[in-house]
Protein backbone atom coordinates (compact mmCIF):
# COMPACT_ATOMS: atom_id res chain seq x y z
CA UNK A 1 0.00 0.00 0.00
CA UNK A 2 1.63 3.10 -0.75
CA UNK A 3 1.54 6.00 1.61
CA UNK A 4 -0.92 8.26 -0.88
CA UNK A 5 -3.31 8.74 2.03
CA UNK A 6 -4.11 9.31 5.67
CA UNK A 7 -4.90 5.67 6.85
CA UNK A 8 -6.69 4.78 9.89
CA UNK A 9 -6.63 1.06 12.26
CA UNK A 10 -9.48 -0.54 13.33
CA UNK A 11 -9.31 -2.93 16.91
CA UNK A 12 -8.11 -6.52 15.35
CA UNK A 13 -6.69 -4.76 11.98
CA UNK A 14 -3.43 -5.95 10.63
CA UNK A 15 -1.52 -3.27 10.34
CA UNK A 16 -0.72 -4.00 6.55
CA UNK A 17 -4.29 -3.75 6.12
CA UNK A 18 -4.74 -0.29 7.05
CA UNK A 19 -7.91 1.41 5.58
CA UNK A 20 -6.72 4.65 3.86
CA UNK A 21 -8.84 8.09 3.33
CA UNK A 22 -8.13 11.12 1.47
CA UNK A 23 -6.88 14.18 3.49
CA UNK A 24 -9.77 16.06 2.02
CA UNK A 25 -12.22 13.73 3.43
CA UNK A 26 -9.74 13.62 6.92
CA UNK A 27 -9.93 17.16 6.99
CA UNK A 28 -14.00 17.24 7.46
CA UNK A 29 -14.08 14.25 9.72
CA UNK A 30 -15.03 14.45 13.25
CA UNK A 31 -12.70 12.62 15.86
CA UNK A 32 -15.40 11.46 17.90
CA UNK A 33 -17.51 9.33 14.96
CA UNK A 34 -13.91 8.15 13.84
CA UNK A 35 -13.79 7.04 17.45
CA UNK A 36 -17.36 5.37 17.49
CA UNK A 37 -16.51 3.79 13.97
CA UNK A 38 -13.52 2.05 16.25
CA UNK A 39 -10.77 4.08 14.46
CA UNK A 40 -7.76 2.99 17.23
CA UNK A 41 -4.51 4.65 14.92
CA UNK A 42 -4.17 7.83 12.44
CA UNK A 43 -0.79 7.70 10.51
CA UNK A 44 -0.11 10.91 8.72
CA UNK A 45 3.00 10.39 5.92
CA UNK A 46 5.52 13.05 6.01
CA UNK A 47 4.98 14.38 2.27
CA UNK A 48 1.06 15.17 3.45
CA UNK A 49 1.90 16.55 6.72
CA UNK A 50 1.60 20.01 5.92
CA UNK A 51 -1.67 19.24 4.48
CA UNK A 52 -3.12 18.01 7.73
CA UNK A 53 -4.90 20.38 10.43
CA UNK A 54 -3.35 20.18 13.44
CA UNK A 55 -6.51 20.48 14.83
CA UNK A 56 -8.30 18.25 13.64
CA UNK A 57 -5.21 15.72 14.99
CA UNK A 58 -5.26 17.29 18.83
CA UNK A 59 -9.02 16.38 18.40
CA UNK A 60 -8.35 13.19 17.34
CA UNK A 61 -5.72 12.54 20.15
CA UNK A 62 -8.13 13.85 22.73
CA UNK A 63 -10.38 11.46 21.59
CA UNK A 64 -8.38 8.75 22.78
CA UNK A 65 -7.40 8.00 19.09
CA UNK A 66 -2.86 7.70 18.52
CA UNK A 67 -1.27 9.66 15.73
CA UNK A 68 1.61 8.20 14.06
CA UNK A 69 3.82 10.12 11.40
CA UNK A 70 5.51 7.37 8.84
CA UNK A 71 8.62 6.50 10.94
CA UNK A 72 6.74 5.54 13.82
CA UNK A 73 4.29 3.51 12.41
CA UNK A 74 6.94 1.50 10.24
CA UNK A 75 8.36 1.34 13.61
CA UNK A 76 5.62 -0.49 15.32
CA UNK A 77 4.55 -2.34 12.52
CA UNK A 78 7.87 -3.97 12.01
CA UNK A 79 9.48 -4.13 15.90
CA UNK A 80 12.28 -2.74 15.16
CA UNK A 81 13.99 0.60 14.24
CA UNK A 82 15.35 2.09 11.08
CA UNK A 83 19.12 3.09 12.18
CA UNK A 84 19.54 4.91 9.04
CA UNK A 85 17.01 7.69 10.31
CA UNK A 86 18.11 7.97 14.07
CA UNK A 87 20.60 10.91 14.70
CA UNK A 88 23.80 11.29 16.71
CA UNK A 89 21.84 12.61 19.65
CA UNK A 90 18.83 10.45 20.16
CA UNK A 91 19.79 8.84 23.20
CA UNK A 92 20.42 12.15 25.14
CA UNK A 93 16.82 13.26 24.52
CA UNK A 94 13.44 11.92 25.46
CA UNK A 95 12.76 9.41 27.68
CA UNK A 96 14.59 6.65 26.58
CA UNK A 97 17.02 5.90 29.49
CA UNK A 98 14.42 7.53 31.85
CA UNK A 99 13.15 5.68 34.78
CA UNK A 100 15.15 6.68 37.98
CA UNK A 101 16.07 4.41 40.68
CA UNK A 102 12.53 2.85 41.04
CA UNK A 103 12.84 1.09 37.26
CA UNK A 104 16.57 0.37 38.54
CA UNK A 105 15.45 -1.36 41.53
CA UNK A 106 12.80 -3.18 39.64
CA UNK A 107 14.73 -4.48 37.34
CA UNK A 108 17.66 -5.01 39.43
CA UNK A 109 14.67 -7.26 41.79
CA UNK A 110 13.59 -8.95 38.82
CA UNK A 111 16.97 -10.07 37.54
CA UNK A 112 17.68 -11.41 40.99
CA UNK A 113 14.50 -13.56 41.43
CA UNK A 114 14.47 -14.58 38.30
CA UNK A 115 17.85 -15.84 38.30
CA UNK A 116 17.68 -17.75 41.46
CA UNK A 117 14.45 -19.19 40.21
CA UNK A 118 16.05 -20.90 36.87
CA UNK A 119 19.13 -21.98 38.79
CA UNK A 120 17.18 -23.80 41.28
CA UNK A 121 14.92 -24.97 38.72
CA UNK A 122 17.55 -26.41 36.69
CA UNK A 123 20.01 -27.56 38.94
CA UNK A 124 20.17 -31.06 38.11
CA UNK A 125 20.73 -29.77 34.65
CA UNK A 126 23.66 -27.66 35.42
CA UNK A 127 25.13 -30.95 37.64
CA UNK A 128 24.56 -33.41 34.85
CA UNK A 129 26.06 -31.11 32.21
CA UNK A 130 28.96 -30.41 34.17
CA UNK A 131 30.06 -34.25 34.07
CA UNK A 132 29.18 -34.99 31.05
CA UNK A 133 31.86 -32.13 29.59
CA UNK A 134 34.03 -33.50 31.82
CA UNK A 135 33.88 -37.23 30.82
CA UNK A 136 33.30 -36.12 26.93
CA UNK A 137 36.67 -34.26 26.25
CA UNK A 138 39.92 -32.55 27.91
CA UNK A 139 39.53 -29.29 29.36
CA UNK A 140 37.74 -27.26 32.06
CA UNK A 141 33.69 -27.66 32.61
CA UNK A 142 33.51 -23.77 32.00
CA UNK A 143 34.65 -21.57 29.41
CA UNK A 144 35.22 -17.70 30.64
CA UNK A 145 35.97 -15.08 27.54
CA UNK A 146 35.92 -11.08 27.89
CA UNK A 147 32.76 -9.37 26.58
CA UNK A 148 31.61 -5.88 26.01
CA UNK A 149 29.27 -5.03 28.27
CA UNK A 150 27.47 -1.74 30.36
CA UNK A 151 28.88 1.61 28.56
CA UNK A 152 31.60 -0.45 26.81
CA UNK A 153 33.10 -1.80 29.84
CA UNK A 154 34.59 -5.08 29.72
CA UNK A 155 33.59 -8.41 31.84
CA UNK A 156 34.22 -12.42 31.88
CA UNK A 157 31.36 -14.33 30.65
CA UNK A 158 30.58 -17.44 32.26
CA UNK A 159 29.40 -20.50 29.97
CA UNK A 160 29.48 -23.99 30.07
CA UNK A 161 32.87 -24.85 27.51
CA UNK A 162 31.22 -26.52 24.32
CA UNK A 163 34.69 -26.48 22.08
CA UNK A 164 37.79 -27.87 21.96
CA UNK A 165 39.77 -26.08 24.26
CA UNK A 166 42.27 -24.80 21.21
CA UNK A 167 39.31 -24.00 19.55
CA UNK A 168 40.90 -20.44 18.43
CA UNK A 169 44.81 -21.57 17.84
CA UNK A 170 45.06 -18.54 14.92
CA UNK A 171 44.57 -16.50 17.93
CA UNK A 172 41.74 -14.26 15.96
CA UNK A 173 38.15 -14.46 17.11
CA UNK A 174 36.21 -16.32 14.90
CA UNK A 175 32.41 -16.34 14.63
CA UNK A 176 30.53 -19.92 15.09
CA UNK A 177 29.06 -21.52 12.06
CA UNK A 178 26.38 -24.28 11.10
CA UNK A 179 28.02 -27.94 12.03
CA UNK A 180 31.11 -25.93 13.19
CA UNK A 181 33.82 -28.49 13.76
CA UNK A 182 35.34 -27.13 16.85
CA UNK A 183 32.05 -28.35 18.84
CA UNK A 184 32.20 -31.15 21.16
CA UNK A 185 29.54 -33.97 20.99
CA UNK A 186 28.31 -32.90 24.36
CA UNK A 187 28.90 -29.19 23.11
CA UNK A 188 26.33 -29.35 20.21
CA UNK A 189 24.04 -30.88 22.61
CA UNK A 190 24.66 -28.23 25.03
CA UNK A 191 24.42 -25.38 22.42
CA UNK A 192 21.52 -26.63 20.58
CA UNK A 193 19.37 -26.58 24.15
CA UNK A 194 20.81 -23.42 24.67
CA UNK A 195 22.51 -25.10 28.29
CA UNK A 196 25.87 -23.55 27.83
CA UNK A 197 24.06 -19.94 28.57
CA UNK A 198 23.00 -21.09 31.87
CA UNK A 199 26.00 -20.22 33.81
CA UNK A 200 25.79 -16.33 33.02
CA UNK A 201 23.56 -16.81 35.56
CA UNK A 202 26.31 -15.78 37.62
CA UNK A 203 27.20 -12.87 35.84
CA UNK A 204 23.78 -11.52 36.19
CA UNK A 205 23.44 -12.09 40.10
CA UNK A 206 26.72 -9.91 40.10
CA UNK A 207 25.27 -7.24 38.36
CA UNK A 208 27.31 -7.65 35.35
CA UNK A 209 24.39 -9.03 33.28
CA UNK A 210 20.66 -8.66 32.68
CA UNK A 211 18.60 -11.92 32.55
CA UNK A 212 16.97 -9.82 29.41
CA UNK A 213 18.75 -7.22 27.32
CA UNK A 214 21.43 -6.94 23.90
CA UNK A 215 23.53 -9.75 23.87
CA UNK A 216 27.41 -9.06 24.85
CA UNK A 217 29.97 -9.44 22.16
CA UNK A 218 33.58 -9.62 22.21
CA UNK A 219 35.87 -6.54 22.14
CA UNK A 220 36.97 -7.38 18.85
CA UNK A 221 33.68 -8.18 17.33
CA UNK A 222 32.63 -4.53 18.45
CA UNK A 223 35.41 -2.66 17.11
CA UNK A 224 34.70 -4.01 13.84
CA UNK A 225 31.34 -3.89 13.58
CA UNK A 226 31.43 -0.52 15.19
CA UNK A 227 33.48 0.89 11.90
CA UNK A 228 30.45 -0.79 9.79
CA UNK A 229 27.34 0.24 11.58
CA UNK A 230 26.13 3.32 12.62
CA UNK A 231 25.00 3.80 16.35
CA UNK A 232 26.16 0.00 16.74
CA UNK A 233 27.68 1.20 20.37
CA UNK A 234 24.58 2.44 21.60
CA UNK A 235 23.32 -1.06 22.50
CA UNK A 236 25.79 -0.91 25.41
CA UNK A 237 23.72 1.45 27.24
CA UNK A 238 21.76 -1.11 28.41
CA UNK A 239 23.22 -4.25 30.28
CA UNK A 240 24.07 -7.28 28.05
CA UNK A 241 21.69 -10.25 28.58
CA UNK A 242 21.30 -13.74 28.59
CA UNK A 243 18.68 -13.15 25.30
CA UNK A 244 16.95 -10.37 23.99
CA UNK A 245 14.42 -9.03 21.70
CA UNK A 246 16.98 -9.47 18.75
CA UNK A 247 17.28 -13.18 20.13
CA UNK A 248 13.86 -13.86 19.91
CA UNK A 249 12.87 -11.80 16.26
CA UNK A 250 16.25 -13.24 14.62
CA UNK A 251 18.04 -16.08 14.00
CA UNK A 252 21.84 -16.60 15.34
CA UNK A 253 23.62 -14.56 12.50
CA UNK A 254 27.38 -14.47 11.69
CA UNK A 255 27.89 -11.93 9.30
CA UNK A 256 28.37 -7.89 9.25
CA UNK A 257 24.32 -7.97 7.87
CA UNK A 258 23.02 -9.82 10.20
CA UNK A 259 24.42 -7.89 12.91
CA UNK A 260 23.17 -4.95 11.48
CA UNK A 261 19.59 -6.26 11.35
CA UNK A 262 20.07 -7.23 14.72
CA UNK A 263 21.09 -3.98 15.89
CA UNK A 264 17.92 -2.83 14.76
CA UNK A 265 15.67 -4.83 17.27
CA UNK A 266 17.73 -4.09 19.94
CA UNK A 267 17.77 -0.58 19.34
CA UNK A 268 13.91 -0.97 19.47
CA UNK A 269 14.25 -2.54 22.92
CA UNK A 270 16.50 0.32 24.85
CA UNK A 271 13.67 2.39 23.18
CA UNK A 272 10.78 0.89 24.64
CA UNK A 273 11.88 -1.57 27.41
CA UNK A 274 9.28 -2.12 30.00
CA UNK A 275 9.21 -5.06 32.63
CA UNK A 276 6.27 -6.29 30.71
CA UNK A 277 8.23 -6.44 27.50
CA UNK A 278 10.84 -8.46 29.50
CA UNK A 279 7.88 -10.84 30.58
CA UNK A 280 7.03 -10.99 26.54
CA UNK A 281 10.95 -12.10 26.02
CA UNK A 282 11.35 -14.39 28.48
CA UNK A 283 7.59 -16.47 27.40
CA UNK A 284 9.12 -15.60 23.46
CA UNK A 285 12.75 -17.18 24.70
CA UNK A 286 11.04 -20.53 25.89
CA UNK A 287 9.29 -21.27 22.06
CA UNK A 288 12.83 -20.02 20.58
CA UNK A 289 14.21 -22.91 22.90
CA UNK A 290 11.56 -25.45 22.37
CA UNK A 291 11.82 -25.12 18.56
CA UNK A 292 15.74 -24.69 18.36
CA UNK A 293 15.65 -21.48 16.83
CA UNK A 294 18.76 -20.34 15.86
CA UNK A 295 21.07 -22.43 17.55
CA UNK A 296 24.34 -23.40 16.59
Amino acid sequence: MSFGDIRVQQPGTPHRQITSITCENFRNADAHELKRQGVTTIVVPSEFRPLVDDQTLIKCRTAGIRVLNEIEFREISSKSIDIDLLSNGWLAYGDTLGGGIARRFIERSFDIILSLFIMILTAPVLLATAVAIKLDSKGPVFYRQTRVGLFGEPFEILKFRSMKVDAEQAGAPVWATQRDPRVTRVGAIIRLLRIDELPQLFNVLKGEMSVIGPRPERPHFVDNLAAQIPHYRDRSVAKPGITGWAQVNYPYGASVEDARRKLAYDLYYIKHRSLMMDIRICVATIRVILLREGAR
